[in-house]
């Protein structure tokens, strides 16, 4: 709360004058924004006693016993007189009436009062829940929570407040039970553990909360602590109460223990919401040409129509390059869309070329398409799987795989649930993938050749020629993508005629005569459309060729172009409309696998001078470099990282705001990462090093994090073959970076000790600056703090010398930590101070997160937890919104340190909750700090045998990394070891 009363919700806005009320929390009233005074205590009593009568008349002796039970005062009636006399001064005319006796409260308007509102919600809730709405449902139940503010009637006196209070109090933890049931069916176990440890702390007794709680834990993988639940709740209510728990919860004990995978699942499936958050419409295009394969379509129409009633239906699509199956597949996709109102999403999983996408990076992408928060994308590929399962629960969605490499590929990105569909082209059969239809696509009939090529050309055209058609679309090998970029041709030539095109085509197949028969037609065809290209569209052809991401931006293919925008645009669109360019959304293109290697033919043989090819990807590496040094920039203001990087010739975009920066980073990843890959063994080496380095928050989000070390890992081993000293030195600090993220200290430590040796050796103060901090920073996870403290030293010196104020305050808040860990608190708080004074001078940044994360952390130590907490909650905020997840995790754990030092488990394990759904810095060895952190809460809380089941799963983690807080938590099993 920031101190301002909030208005109740209002469901009209032509009502924003009117008079409204509040009890569910203080008793208030406002007409329009105006808060109106309602007097005494005694005086709010009155008035809430109304008001909760909903318009019948309370006598004068009801009020009195309202407000005073048993022992009125003697002047009881006349002082109900002046209380109503009083309100009805505040309120409109005409609201309070006096009747028979008594008063009332009448001629409120619809939503005038708070709990009549979160009445309705609630009805409202209900029905849709009983139509199978549980989006809806959710969404109303969250509507109607929210218009608790704090402990409803606070502070208002008498017998009859505290009836309604405690009322008041069993419905909203009632309205709380329901709204969290329906998270569990939706799939969202992972983030009610938090509000289930809370509750259930808050109200120990309460068995319906320990049954979802034990249910959350249990479907996030986490079966030990649900069974510990169970443990728990039995001794506490044999202690209390001398009874045991109701049927249910021992049923729900008794199939955990036996892994009932009907508990894996919602126990009863999800109708289609009203309202879905977000409904992806990715399919390609179809061409509205579409010929032929009529039993094909109905077949896998008749597939997809089975989805409703079945756990998924999954088809897959076989045939060589340019078979048609991509076309074919999204022609049947459109024509099912009616059966996937959910949405309908499409990847190309570029399984036929030399580097086929990571099912975690498809997954990421997905997830981004389904409304999920970069910041919520964990990070290994069986959580992603599982979020995207969870997030389909209950939708019909259909999933077009295309040009997948094999089933293992694909299993990942798989609905799995009843409702949605699945719909994959490979080149392979797809044998090994269980359950699957398989579909064999050969090519065309003649028949269905010649149809396709008519549809393209025009009928007029080919009707006087069909044995020229006909000569055409053999020469084509009955390939619908040969046929169609031959009849593009045609159709763009009307001088030609068919006989024409049949001469040529046969001309070219002669020429090319030296290739495998298999790929003659196609090759044969692709020469054809290249040779009919004007020379600016040639050249664009070859050039947006020879990069290896799966698709380009209008800007980065500007870019190799050396173009202007709006001129780029117009030759890839014409290249577009000659089939030899696929437009993948607006502003994204791409190649058809077998029509980029023909591009890459083209460049290698007519590209002249051969360094323009050189060139061309240079430009775009100096594009990406240039942009990734703005993004990071718009992040790190201040930060002279950017001033150490090579020099670009090619300008790159730039960004009125930060959410548009790393909109344009987390986009881009994939090219990106592709573009520095590319550059290995090549005179751009350098560059693309750096601009892996100015890429850095692709590591921390965790969406991109597999696919940025996998590149990281790249550039050392390229490096070190080329003999470039400063380029290996800067790979080998950005995978020391990578390596603290996720908590590989042994690793990270041997990393930076060669990062720092070449960077000495190169000379790079910008090296050596930063993989001093780290060294530091790896000290600190070491518990080496007085080794630690020479290194942050070093680093603040250098960075202070190189005028990077930032990174200068960011160390130093580093060095606090040094001195936090040696015992010199007070210098902690002064070292960490000074750097959030640094950062507020360069704006809302993540660093200035961080520096408040390093305040919050020595005045904890210093016992000053409420300045702690608000250093710690503002760097939450800020986090939030870089979308830095792990690091907002992180800030939760402190956050639970704090409230566990100050007595207040309940909210300890809440947060520590938090920074276990959100993931930590830190890898497992933090996990183990927040597990081992949320056991010692748990105890406090009495519920000591989850205690040690946190603290079992801890101890696994530390003593795979062999990490010395394993000592800690054994200490902590021991007493019942021993017992």
């Amino acid at each position: 709360m920031d101190g301002v009363p909030r208005v109740p919700e209002q469901r009209h806005a032509e009502e924003s004058v009117t008079l409204r009320f509040g009890v569910l929390g203080p008793v208030r009233a406002w007409r329009g924004a105006e808060l109106l005074p309602t007097g005494s205590p005694q005086q709010r009593a009155l008035l809430a006693a109304l008001l909760l009568r909903e318009g019948r008349t309370a006598t004068a002796s009801e009020l009195i016993d309202a407000l005073w039970g048993d022992e009125p005062p003697s002047q009881a009636l006349a002082a109900v007189r002046t209380y109503a006399s009083r309100l009805r001064k505040v309120l409109d005319p005409g609201v309070l009436v006096s009747e028979s006796g008594g008063y009332a409260i009448r001629s409120l308007g619809e939503g005038a009062l708070d709990v009549a509102l979160a009445q309705e919600l609630a009805a409202d809730a209900e029905k849709a829940k009983g139509s199978g709405d549980l989006c809806l449902a959710r969404s109303l139940l969250n509507r109607a929570l929210g218009l608790w503010d704090g402990e409803p009637l606070a502070s208002v006196p008498g017998p009859y407040a505290e009836t309604q209070r405690a009322r008041l109090d069993e419905w909203r933890l009632q309205l709380l039970e329901s709204r969290l049931d329906m998270d569990l069916e939706q799939g969202c176990h992972a983030e009610a553990v938090s509000e289930l440890t809370a509750l259930t702390a808050a109200h120990p007794l309460r068995e319906r909360l320990r049954e979802l709680l034990m249910l959350a834990l249990y479907r996030s993988g986490r079966q030990a602590e649900a069974l510990a639940v169970y443990a728990d709740t039995r001794r506490l209510l044999a202690d209390e109460l001398g009874v045991d728990p109701r049927p249910g919860l021992k049923e729900l004990q008794q199939r955990i223990l036996r892994a009932d995978p009907g508990l894996a699942e919602p126990s009863a499936p999800v109708a289609e919401p009203a309202a879905a958050p977000v409904r992806p419409a990715q399919l390609p295009a179809t061409v509205p040409d579409f010929t032929g394969r009529s039993s094909f379509v109905s077949e896998l129409g008749d597939v997809l129509a089975s989805a409703d009633g079945r756990v998924m239906a999954v088809s897959a699509l076989a045939g060589i390059g340019g078979v048609g199956k991509t076309t074919l597949a999204v022609h049947v996709a459109h024509r099912a869309r009616g059966a996937f109102p959910d949405g309908q999403l499409y990847v190309d999983l570029q399984g036929a070329g030399a580097r086929a996408a990571e099912p975690e990076t498809v997954l990421g992408a997905f997830l981004r398409a389904l409304g999920t928060a970069d910041s919520a994308i964990p990070d290994s590929l069986e959580e992603r799987a599982a979020l995207f399962r969870s997030m389909l629960d209950g939708r019909r969605v259909l999933v077009l795989l295309d040009n997948a490499r094999d089933a293992a590929q694909v299993r990942p990105l798989l609905p799995g649930t009843e409702g949605c569909a699945a719909l994959i082209t490979s080149r392979v059969r797809m044998v090994d993938l269980a359950g699957a239809h398989l579909v064999d696509l050969d090519v065309m009939s003649p028949e269905e050749a010649l149809q396709l090529f008519t549809k393209i050309v025009g009928g007029e055209r080919v009707a006087s020629e069909r044995e020229a058609a006909l000569d055409v679309v053999a020469a084509c090998g009955f390939l619908p993508l040969a046929i169609r970029i031959a009849a593009s041709r045609l159709a763009a030539r009307r001088t030609w005629t068919v006989s024409v095109l049949a001469a040529k085509l046969a001309d070219e197949r002669r020429r090319l005569d030296e290739l495998q028969a298999g790929d003659l037609a196609v090759k044969a065809t692709f020469e054809l459309g290249y040779g009919q290209l004007e020379p600016a569209q040639a050249r664009a052809f070859r050039l947006l060729g020879l990069a290896d991401g799966p698709d380009m931006s209008l800007a980065a293919a500007s870019a190799v172009l050396d173009l202007p925008e709006t001129a780029a645009e117009d030759l890839l669109e014409s290249l577009v409309d000659t089939s030899l360019l696929e437009s993948a959304a607006p502003g994204r293109y791409r190649y058809h696998d077998l029509v980029r290697l023909y591009a890459r033919a083209c460049a290698e043989r007519d590209e002249h001078p051969p360094s323009e090819r050189g060139a061309a990807l240079s430009r775009l590496l100096d594009f990406y470099l240039a942009t990734a040094a703005e993004v990071y920039a718009i992040e790190r203001p201040g930060d002279r990282l950017v001033a150490a990087l090579e020099h670009t010739e090619h300008p790159g975009l730039t960004f009125a705001e930060g959410s548009a920066a790393l909109d344009w980073l987390y986009t881009e990843a994939a090219p990106l990462l592709a573009s520095v890959r590319q550059s290995a063994g090549t005179e751009r080496l350098r560059r693309a090093v750096d601009l892996l380095w100015a890429a850095k928050d692709l590591t921390e989000s965790g969406a991109d994090s597999h696919q940025y070390e996998a590149t990281a890992r790249a550039m050392c081993e390229a490096t070190r073959a080329s003999g470039d000293v400063r380029a290996e030195g800067r790979a080998r600090t950005i995978l020391t970076d990578v390596l603290l993220v996720s908590g590989r200290i042994q690793q990270a430590a041997e990393e930076a000790r060669v990062a720092m040796e070449l960077a000495g050796s190169a000379r790079d103060a910008t090296a050596i600056s930063w993989v001093a901090n780290n060294r530091g920073l790896i000290c600190l996870h070491q518990g080496r703090y007085a080794d630690g403290k020479p290194f942050f030293d070093q680093a603040i010196e250098g960075l202070r010398a190189a005028g990077n104020r930032p990174f200068e305050a960011t160390s130093l808040c580093n060095l606090s930590r040094a001195h936090l860990g040696m015992g010199n608190i007070a210098t902690a708080v002064e070292f960490a101070q000074h750097g959030v004074a640094i950062h507020a001078e360069f704006g809302r940044t993540v660093r200035l997160a961080n520096s408040h994360y390093a305040v919050g952390m020595a005045l904890h130590r210093a016992g000053r937890h409420a300045e702690a907490l608000g250093h710690y909650n503002e760097a939450l905020g800020i986090l939030r919104d870089h979308r830095q997840r792990l690091w907002e995790g992180t800030t939760h754990f402190r956050i639970a340190e704090v409230h566990l030092s100050a007595r207040r488990p309940a909210q300890a394990a809440q947060h520590a909750e938090q920074a276990l759904a959100l993931r930590c810095i830190g890898g497992d060895r933090m996990r183990g700090n927040v597990l081992t952190l949320l056991g010692r809460a748990l105890t406090v809380l009495g519920q000591v045998d989850r205690a040690r089941a946190c603290w079992r799963e801890a101890l696994n983690l530390y003593e795979q990394s062999a990490a010395v807080e394993a000592d800690e938590v054994r200490a902590l099993l021991a007493p019942a070891t021993a017992a």
